[in-house]
């Protein structure tokens, strides 16, 4: 049975409320002041509070502004019985939360037709927050499986990786990985899917799973234009499927400390260089090209370097540097290239310090966009 409250000074009105109420089929909860009838709402959730609007202690108008400011009651349909008539008494009410008004004196009829509208109102609100709380969790066993496939830090003598994903709370299309292509050579790469929500992660994780598979026709993974090229013509835009992603792809030979590398549209990956008299010098690594799917006749580029034994590289997705600041502005490259090269002079380095220095610049909560690094080090 629906579970209505009915908060009311007036004995007489709250008994003749409750009575046309019940003869309704409506399961009925009085209460006389308004401290009263925040506890009760608190411990019973109804459905809809009946609420008048001047009474001794708190008014009408606080007790609604303190039941919409409780997380459990937010969909709890409030309407405020009220002999003020004005349009500033009713912006007041409406401001406070209330979700309708009757009017003094009551009419009977008018009373159950609101109550049967604003119930099926707060049907539609509970509704509505299960498939949120559904979706919410859909996203979050999306997230902890992406999470799952990726792979598991690097440790050898001359060669060090460590990475982290930070999925958004909207889930973004994120993915990375690096593995070895025969005893000298290690492929890594990190993509990101343009949107959010399970349409953008699972292109990422088909990516994953068909280069670590190296599922791709006639392509030698050694050579990243290669690879570039042969995603292109795999994951080519329709009508049906709107996702495009960008990618840098890079092979490193340990033996010659050499490295050949590919972009497609993605933010640069940031070579840092320890120098003993100008400090840290810093290489942007970017190959021209077009984003993965955009046209099927786009070309890629490789470019080298053979690299300084105090060098660390740091591939990442445009989520860690888009970030909105105090003032409205964004982060932006060059302020995270500085925040950089400040946590690179730390000893020893944690991701998560940098991470954590991130996160005092964002103004919210979490994260709008997924937020994924890789730290190659390789001293």
């Amino acid at each position: 049975m629906t579970q209505i409250l009915l908060i009311d000074d007036d004995h007489a009105i709250r008994l003749l409320l409750e009575r046309t109420l019940k003869r309704s089929g409506y399961d009925v909860t009085c209460a006389s002041l308004g401290e009263e009838g925040l506890i009760k709402a608190r411990e019973l959730h109804p459905a809809l509070i009946i609420c008048d609007w001047v009474m001794p202690g708190i008014s009408g108008l606080e007790v609604c502004s303190q039941i919409k400011s409780i997380p459990a009651l937010a969909t709890t349909f409030f309407i405020l019985l009220t002999s003020l008539g004005s349009v500033e008494d009713r912006v007041k009410g409406l401001d406070a939360g209330a979700d309708d008004f009757l009017c003094k004196p009551i009419e009977m009829n008018e009373l159950i037709a609101r109550v049967r509208a604003g119930l099926r109102l707060h049907q539609l609100s509970q509704d509505l927050k299960e498939q949120k709380q559904l979706l919410e969790t859909e996203l979050a066993e999306a997230a902890e499986y992406v999470s799952s496939i990726l792979p598991e830090p690097l440790q050898e003598k001359s060669l060090q990786i460590k990475a982290r994903f930070i999925p958004s709370s909207q889930l973004g299309g994120d993915g990375f990985d690096y593995f070895w292509l025969d005893d000298n050579h290690l492929a890594i790469y990190l993509l990101d899917v343009s949107g959010h929500g399970l349409r953008a992660a699972l292109p990422a994780l088909s990516v994953i799973n068909l280069l670590r598979s190296r599922g791709l026709n006639r392509v030698n993974y050694h050579r990243p234009n290669e690879v570039l090229n042969g995603l292109n013509q795999a994951f080519q835009m329709t009508y049906r499927n709107d996702k495009y992603f960008t990618i840098w792809y890079g092979v490193y030979h340990r033996k010659k400390r050499h490295l050949v590398y590919a972009s497609a549209g993605h933010p640069p990956a940031i070579l840092l260089t320890e120098d003993p008299a100008e400090g840290f010098i810093e290489h942007h690594l970017k190959t021209p090209g077009f984003p993965i799917g955009m046209f099927p006749d786009a070309n890629y580029v490789n470019e080298n370097l053979t690299l300084n034994i105090l060098s660390t590289l740091y591939i990442f997705s445009d989520g860690i540097y888009e970030i909105e600041q105090e003032d409205k502005t964004l982060l932006g490259l060059k302020k995270f290239t500085d925040i950089l090269k400040s946590y690179q002079s730390q000893s020893p380095r944690d991701l998560e310090t940098l991470i954590q220095s991130l996160k005092r610049h964002n103004i919210q909560d979490q994260f709008d966009d997924d937020l994924s690094i890789i730290e190659v080090d390789f001293t």
